[in-house]
């Protein structure tokens, strides 16, 4: 018997930016359904939702999960929180050279179930193309081993919508570490333009940012990817030195050096302790997919903000069950706005990110990568 028929049923969504293709109450009955899971084989999960006045009858219609007192994602970097079907489960890592790392476990539906996600907006944007061998370009660490690295877990991952001919890797593996090898990228991508195959490039801006300005730096001729390419990043908009890399300046370097046009030039948001995908749209704007709902909450009460206040970042989605991270704070400030201030196609609200709250020691995992950069 399938314990979570509503929250598998709202997961398997083919239309992944159309509210109008669920059946009507599904994401308020999924998320009921996962938080009394929660509230039965979660330890300490009960009481968390009484200290914050959630009785069993409020449990029963919980709207938009709003009303969830959300964990903090900072919380998963101290204590490793589990469910029944957590203990034996699939653990991934935030990774970084120094710091604390968030450990979030995924069992078998759960990672199916984000993985689904990610299928089904591929195949919305014409990127699942079986029959089309690729080149990738990975931006990401190299693998040692069975890698527990979150980052490494998705690049690899996305490798499966097209057939790989050639991957190589930014970050290779040296024995004790890994190191930035960035004329080894320029080489590939010379390369890669003389096969004229279509080239995936995924994982952190910051090292194809550095490998532009290398290309730059020595002179080397523009490239010309073919038609087909994709470029599609995962956090990391900051160099070793800490500066913000703007977006729209790199996706225009992409353009003139590599060739591929700014609309197959896009940013993924995620992260360990959330595995829903949220891609941007040709507009460069993060929709939030019909499996998931975004609030932005106040800094300081933690109340909801309407549209276009900014406050801290709010995911909610049922689709795990190996840890109660169906209702969870980031540390990015954001911005919430409706579908049709975008103008694209997706008719979901999407988020404007506007970089981490506070200034404390904590540090993105692409950022702790980028660092490696500047020794080598």
């Amino acid at each position: 018997m399938n314990r979570f028929p509503h929250t598998d049923a709202l997961c398997a969504s083919a239309q992944p930016y159309d509210l109008n293709s669920l059946p009507q109450g599904l994401f308020e009955r999924a998320m009921a359904e996962m938080t009394q899971f929660h509230c039965q084989h979660t330890p300490g999960y009960r009481p968390w939702l009484a200290a914050n006045g959630l009785d069993d009858t409020a449990l029963e219609s919980l709207d938009n999960g709003s009303p969830l007192p959300p964990i903090p994602a900072d919380y998963f970097k101290q204590h490793l929180l589990l469910s029944s079907t957590g203990h034996d489960a699939l653990e991934l890592t935030s990774s970084g050279t120094s710091g604390q790392h968030s450990r979030m476990r995924y069992d078998e539906r759960s990672l199916t179930a984000a993985q689904g996600m990610v299928t089904a907006i591929f195949r919305h944007y014409g990127w699942d193309t079986p029959t089309t061998p690729c080149n990738y370009l990975l931006l990401s660490y190299e693998p040692q081993g069975i890698s527990s690295l979150g980052t490494s877990h998705t690049d690899q991952f996305l490798c499966q919508y097209a057939p790989a001919r050639r991957t190589v890797y930014a970050l290779r593996r040296t024995g004790s570490g890994h190191e930035f090898d960035c004329f080894g990228v320029i080489r590939a991508l010379q390369e890669f333009a003389e096969e004229r195959l279509p080239v995936r490039i995924f994982g952190f801006p910051a090292f194809l940012w550095r490998v532009l300005q290398r290309m730059r730096d020595t002179r080397l001729a523009d490239l010309q990817l073919a038609p087909e390419s994709l470029v599609l990043f995962g956090g990391g908009w900051k160099k070793q030195v800490g500066d913000d890399i703007g977006k729209q300046p790199l996706y225009a370097r992409i353009h003139q050096q590599l060739g591929i046009v700014l609309d197959r030039c896009r940013d993924g948001y995620g992260a360990v302790e959330h595995a829903v995908p949220y891609i941007e749209c040709e507009r460069h704007h993060f929709h939030v997919p019909v499996y998931a709902r975004v609030h932005i909450r106040h800094p300081v009460d933690f109340s909801v903000q309407p549209y276009g206040k900014p406050g801290l970042l709010q995911f909610v989605s049922p689709y795990i069950s190996s840890s109660p991270a169906h209702a969870v704070v980031m540390s990015d400030l954001a911005t919430l706005h409706p579908a049709a201030r975008c103008g694209c196609a997706q008719a979901t609200d999407w988020f404007e990110l506007h970089g981490r709250a506070g200034t404390g020691a904590s540090r993105s995992c692409a950022l702790a990568a980028a660092e490696l950069m500047g020794s080598h």
